[in-house]
């Protein structure tokens, strides 16, 4: 599987492992079916996993290390995130989280991007992982803490960075306005952007890619099928778009980007998988994954090879726009 490198040596594949379901993200995953999915994407040649404390509150953590035990360390990397730090709450573990995930709620988050937050929350996630380092740490959904997570806990982060603890440091969010502003103002090696760079929401084309560029941070994109209404070859009735039901006018558009996939022989979800690696700051697509069928599905998406005229195509009907690849990369 093809690799990009990050400013600071590591190295990504374009496909990265998103762990958020093996936390039991709206349903329960069993400790095989976890072991199962890490191990397909492994055969499968990926080499880039993303987990984080909030992902059941540990639980995703906890079965990605158990599930990578054994494998060679400097053969694949591992990110995180801080900001959520989880405290106890035995007195309420014989309830379910109220976070998304089918998981007792033991412990419930905290924001804190302070320095202290950000060490001991990552102490927590190596606990957990069972590791010594690693690679790199997202600052987790900083929206209504610019403030202290920028300045606290980015230098926290760049001192673990300096240290040798982790390789990369970042933030993690579902808006690229503000992952722009830490890009151009603090010393970010890569973001992660969830939803705002995809086949249907081109937002970080505006801010967030040309800061990108301008500043050799890499780009990690996810949630690229817009909470499932890119997930099918044509959307369901009641799709989902950023977690509520998708609008009228935008599943008819993708309606239309299906009509013209077809006549290739390509796939809503196929595009959706292949479109943010068009572009030349992004380095991986994370796609959750919860069973080895779903890995196999997306090791497929993103080994696609799209004709390059049903891009110029959907460029032309104004459906999806040209992304210009200042580096070279291809935009295939």
């Amino acid at each position: 599987m093809r690799e990009h490198t990050l400013r600071t040596g590591t190295r990504l594949t374009e496909l990265g492992f998103g762990a958020a379901q093996l936390g039991n993200l709206y349903r329960e995953t069993t400790d095989q079916e976890a072991r199962d999915a890490v191990d397909a994407a492994w055969a499968a040649g990926v080499r880039y996993f993303d987990t984080a404390p909030h992902y059941g509150l540990g639980l995703s953590e906890r079965r990605l290390g158990a599930a990578l035990a054994g494998r060679p360390r400097d053969e694949y990397v591992v990110s995180t995130k801080v900001g959520r730090a989880l405290v106890p709450t035995p007195e309420r573990a014989h309830l379910t989280d109220d976070g998304g995930f089918a998981v007792p709620a033991a412990y419930r988050r905290e924001w804190d991007f302070s320095r202290d937050g950000v060490l001991r929350s990552l102490e927590g996630s190596l606990d957990r992982l069972g590791l010594d380092r690693v690679d790199v740490v997202y600052l987790h959904d900083p929206d209504d803490h610019w403030e202290q997570a920028s300045t606290g806990g980015v230098q926290a982060l760049v001192e673990l960075r300096d240290q040798g603890v982790v390789s990369a440091v970042g933030a993690g969010m579902n808006q690229s306005a503000m992952l722009a502003r830490f890009v151009r103002e603090t010393d970010v090696d890569v973001v992660m952007c969830a939803g705002r760079f995809t086949l249907v929401d081109h937002t970080a084309v505006a801010d967030l890619l040309p800061a990108a560029v301008g500043r050799g941070v890499s780009v990690v994109a996810a949630a690229v099928y817009n909470s499932g209404l890119l997930a099918n070859p044509r959307p369901r009735p009641g799709a989902r778009f950023d977690y509520a039901e998708a609008p009228g006018d935008l599943v008819a558009r993708v309606h239309r980007i299906a009509d013209v996939a077809e006549r290739y022989g390509v796939t809503v979800p196929d595009l959706a998988a292949r479109f943010a690696l068009r572009h030349s700051a992004v380095a991986s697509v994370v796609l959750g994954m919860r069973t080895a069928e779903h890995v196999t599905t997306s090791a497929e998406r993103i080994a696609r090879d799209v004709p390059a005229g049903l891009w110029d195509e959907l460029d032309r009907l104004g459906l999806v726009p040209h992304l210009s690849s200042p580096t070279g990369r291809s935009t295939s």
